[in-house]
């Protein structure tokens, strides 16, 4: 009878605990099968048995569509993988829980990468997104190509213009390899944003910003350092085309590095991209973890987003995703990638900026550059009706 009673009691204590758990619903989206989630969240409950994690992997193609839905419907989760494009909507929907006061009260803070928290900050200098993994554009060169013309990798546009000019042995090599296809923006800014050039009313037609992008223009009109085919080129281009020889540089980020080393071996490195005219210009390319505001659980959907951001588990999240953490401490031991990619992207951090987060930036990204680009290469419009064409997006807002 005694043993029954012990035996109860236990139960009861155990029902107690269990009704009294807290469940902080997650959503992410990882397309990689091997999914560390699930070790992340045992690791998770273990230190922290009064919080259970439910997560779902939600398809990326249906991620937004989904989220938006579930807000709107009183059905959103209590946090979740966002990105920087949808953070003045979420904004404008009420649906972001501020988190500055958490950040500055969180010891992980100090292990943050610089500038991430700057990058990640909402229109009203609030911060609403905790970062969780990131890239930034870097320049890719062949090292052989390099080395076999005795040329040092270009830290300057002068340098860089030199060095394609002399790496360009028509028609087997080009000096760079442009993305003037969809998608090609950020390597364009580069070369013009870097010079002031500025995606607002008046910023994309002074005098400095035309010249800019005239320089570009001329690399491939004038100086012929770029393939022929770079109005249409596009990421499986310009790739192809670097492994192969066809080019001596290009732009990308991290995440293609373990392809080109599998390729190439040590004839491919990385640097940060050059400074152009006294300024210096990379894309960042995000992703962070959010708290929205009709969660009752935002403590522990804290204690839970913050974890993820936190030493080894934000580089165990990341070897999932193939990005980089955005930690201090996971960067120095970084193993996913080679130390030389993994040097150029967090050196390129300190610049790296992103684009403003309005409609026309949306049409600029998505169709309005790639247009203006190849009809500019091409010769169908000069640099000046090319920054005015683009300048007229950011006029309307």
């Amino acid at each position: 009878m005694k043993i029954w009673k012990i035996g109860t009691a236990l139960a009861a204590s155990l029902l107690a605990s269990t009704a009294s758990a807290e469940t902080v619903r997650f959503w992410y989206h990882f397309d990689n099968p091997e999914n560390p989630m699930a070790d992340l969240i045992a690791k998770f409950e273990a230190a922290n048995p009064g919080i259970e994690i439910e997560a779902e992997n939600v398809p990326w193609n249906s991620y937004y569509d989904n989220l938006y839905t579930a807000l709107v419907g009183g059905n959103a989760p209590d946090a979740a993988m966002v990105k920087l494009f949808a953070q003045p909507r979420l904004i404008e929907m009420g649906a972001l829980e501020p988190l500055g006061e958490r950040i500055d009260g969180w010891a992980g803070k100090a292990d943050l990468l610089d500038n991430l928290l700057d990058l990640n900050k909402g229109s009203d200098g609030q911060q609403y997104y905790l970062p969780i993994q990131y890239v930034v554009l870097y320049l890719y060169y062949r090292a052989d190509l390099f080395d076999a013309a005795g040329l040092k990798p270009p830290a300057t546009c002068d340098a860089f213009r030199d060095a394609a000019i002399k790496l360009t042995k028509q028609p087997a090599t080009y000096g760079f390899g442009l993305r003037g296809g969809k998608g090609g923006w950020d390597q364009w800014g580069a070369f013009v944003l870097s010079q002031g050039a500025k995606l607002e009313p008046g910023g994309l037609t002074t005098p400095q910003a035309i010249a800019a992008n005239q320089w570009l223009i001329d690399l491939f009109q004038k100086d012929k350092v770029i393939p022929p085919s770079a109005p249409n080129d596009g990421f499986q281009e310009i790739t192809a085309a670097f492994k192969k020889g066809t080019t001596a540089m290009t732009i990308h980020h991290v995440g293609s590095s373990n392809d080109m080393v599998k390729a190439l071996g040590d004839k491919v490195s990385a640097v940060p991209l050059p400074e152009c005219g006294g300024g210096r210009w990379t894309s960042y390319g995000d992703e962070s973890l959010a708290i929205f505001s009709s969660s009752e659980v935002k403590d522990s959907a804290w204690k839970w987003i913050s974890f993820l951001a936190e030493g080894e588990n934000n580089v165990a999240f990341n070897k999932a995703t193939g990005q980089m953490t955005v930690t201090k401490s996971g960067s120095e031991n970084w193993t996913l990638h080679e130390r030389r990619f993994v040097d150029a992207t967090v050196q390129s951090l300190p610049f790296a900026h992103v684009l403003p987060q309005n409609t026309a930036t949306s049409e600029f990204v998505n169709t309005a550059w790639q247009t203006a680009m190849q009809q500019a290469l091409t010769g169908q419009i000069t640099s000046e009706e090319m920054m005015k064409q683009l300048e007229a997006l950011f006029v309307q807002q």
